[in-house]
């Protein structure tokens, strides 16, 4: 009888539900006072200061958790529904969210598909939980058997593109690791989805119980400095991800940035800025190539090369106050990502390539 119990308790949950941490099943998760809320027009419950000392209308008072205009504002971008969104401190948080959630540190693990963005790895280890860091194929896709490669991992990070090759894995790939994977939470990071829209799976998050996409305002929205990112995922996922959320991640100068940078204004903006970053991005390429340098195809706001002489490139560049980006990873050796900027900024790198003899 005991036994016939456990099974249907185990058979009741959901695949999330089955995949988190067992301890955050019965967790308790903390409510603010904001959470809470209430009616009225005198607010004393969350021990805040009555004096508001700023030009920001009611910065003396904590934020909502999940500003419901916000959320809204995204949801209705990325087209997907409301309930499958929370927003976080930059894709980052989503990142460590999603592995406090599912991975016991000491027992479980993550994978990654490599080269690729490092904070996946660094974000697993700081939490003492397992990297399983496999490599992309030569063309930077995923590699045959890699359902069976992962060796049991709870959460799988695919970032598409590619940071920091630029390179791109088609939809139906993705869709396909999804499903090869059923019983993994399988995260794309998009990024950089705003400079090739068409890869996005964000529209498959309500049909898939193991796919999650995050998102983030740093890139083609021009809010680095913001810190302000999207977690979207199946209703299952969002409701374990918000038991272990801090109580007020959005703070409110950031919300209000990210809802005008979300308007229809601030989004004919963003796509105005991608076309000329794209522009100079192939202009860039071009000129690398034409300097005898390998180039990858962009599919970000960045271009990698690979150089013969890397070291004198480098030295090129730190003479003519250009700082760009070198890897100690051995995969990327010899190679220099840059990152897309004004035309007056490409003229100055073009110039200091064409002044190192060819091939570079």
């Amino acid at each position: 009888m005991t036994n016939n119990s456990e099974s249907s308790s185990k058979s009741a949950l959901t695949l999330a539900e089955s995949l988190a941490r067992p301890e955050l099943l019965s967790l308790v998760p903390y409510e603010s006072a904001r959470r809470i809320g209430g009616r009225g027009d005198i607010w004393i419950n969350a021990n805040e200061s009555p004096f508001n000392n700023s030009d920001l209308d009611t910065l003396n008072r904590y934020p909502e958790c999940q500003p419901e205009p916000l959320i809204n504002a995204y949801s209705q971008y990325a087209k997907v529904p409301v309930e499958n969104i929370v927003s976080t401190r930059g894709a980052d948080e989503g990142i460590e969210l999603l592995i406090r959630t599912f991975c016991t540190p000491g027992v479980d693990k993550i994978a990654c598909f490599g080269p690729t963005y490092g904070m996946y790895a660094i974000s697993a280890q700081t939490y003492n939980v397992g990297v399983n860091n496999l490599n992309l194929t030569d063309s930077y896709q995923l590699p045959e058997n890699y359902a069976s490669q992962i060796d049991g991992a709870k959460v799988v990070f695919i970032c598409n593109p590619n940071n920091p090759t630029g390179t791109i894995i088609q939809k139906q790939d993705i869709t396909a690791a999804v499903e090869t994977m059923p019983n993994a939470i399988v995260v794309v990071d998009e990024a950089y989805i705003e400079f090739s829209p068409q890869y996005s799976v964000a529209d498959l998050v309500t049909q898939y119980p193991n796919l999650v996409v995050l998102r983030t305002l740093s890139k083609a929205f021009a809010l680095a400095g913001a810190r302000c990112g999207f977690l979207m995922a199946n209703s299952d996922i969002i409701s374990l991800i918000m038991r272990v959320i801090a109580p007020y991640p959005v703070p409110l100068p950031v919300a209000e940035l990210a809802q005008k940078a979300l308007s229809i204004t601030g989004i004919e903006l963003m796509q105005q800025q991608v076309a000329q970053l794209s522009t100079q991005g192939q202009r860039l390429s071009n000129a690398l190539q034409q300097a005898g340098a390998k180039v990858l195809p962009a599919h970000g706001n960045f271009v990698l090369a690979e150089f013969t002489q890397p070291d004198t490139v480098s030295n090129a560049l730190q003479q003519a106050g250009i700082v760009a980006r070198a890897y100690k990873d051995p995969r990327l050796q010899s190679r220099i990502r840059f990152s897309v900027s004004h035309a007056s900024d490409t003229d100055r790198l073009i110039d200091a390539i064409n002044s190192l003899n060819s091939p570079v």
